[in-house]
């Protein structure tokens, strides 16, 4: 492999990736074509089909790298602080994800057809920052819950990770969503990212773990 190749594959990559962000701020999911990100980068589409076979493998890749973000996010908490309470553990993880909207987007959008119709080597390796992120996870409730049990941290698990694939189209609300909901008088509580996070993680940790904790 000539000298550079790997850096300059990696820099290519990037380089679409950055132009599908850039497009997914304005345009769905469905309307982002290769052709518009084509014509965002310095690349042939024939060009972009080397990298990526499929527009749902550019958005995996974007979804993983908003992963490996939210890790960087995660492990920042966890080597700032030898100890925390219930409520600041809590405080931290809703800002994390707060920073994190374009991740929860992805996350509550197209999530099937992305993994569906992307090759199995660009799967594994989301898979493997999707996994990532569950110890990063762990380890803070590790670290600063000790007093919870192994059955305690899974149980955060699974019920804090697809809770996560809701708060996007919960917390945000287009104008004509706002008005159908106010037509249907649906009892609508708008929440934020942030809001509707926080009360997650608190209601997630144990009971009388989170008394002891507030108690000190």
């Amino acid at each position: 492999m000539p000298k550079g190749s790997e850096e300059l594959t990696q820099a290519r990559k990037d380089e679409i990736i950055n132009a599908c962000a850039q497009l997914y701020e304005t345009k769905n999911f469905k309307d982002v074509t290769l052709k518009d990100i084509g014509a965002k980068t310095s690349f042939t589409r024939t060009l972009i089909y080397y990298y990526f076979h499929t527009k749902e493998e550019i958005f995996l890749a974007l979804l993983q790298r908003e992963y490996e973000l939210w890790i960087q996010d995660l492990d920042k908490i966890e080597r700032s602080h030898d100890h925390m309470s219930a409520d600041r553990f809590a405080d931290e993880l809703a800002h994390s994800l707060e920073r994190r909207s374009r991740l929860l987007k992805l996350m509550s959008m197209n999530h099937y057809d992305m993994e569906a119709n992307s090759r199995m080597e660009n799967l594994v390796s989301f898979k493997v920052s999707y996994g990532n992120s569950i110890k990063a996870v762990t380890r803070c409730l590790e670290k600063f819950f000790p007093e919870m049990t192994a059955d305690e941290r899974q149980g955060f698990i699974y019920a804090f990770f697809p809770f996560m694939f809701g708060i996007y189209p919960y917390t945000v609300v287009t104008e004509k969503q706002r008005e159908a909901l106010e037509q249907s008088h649906t009892n609508y509580v708008f929440l934020s990212i942030y809001e509707i996070t926080k009360a997650m993680a608190l209601k997630l940790l144990p009971k009388g773990l989170i008394e002891k904790l507030n108690a000190t």
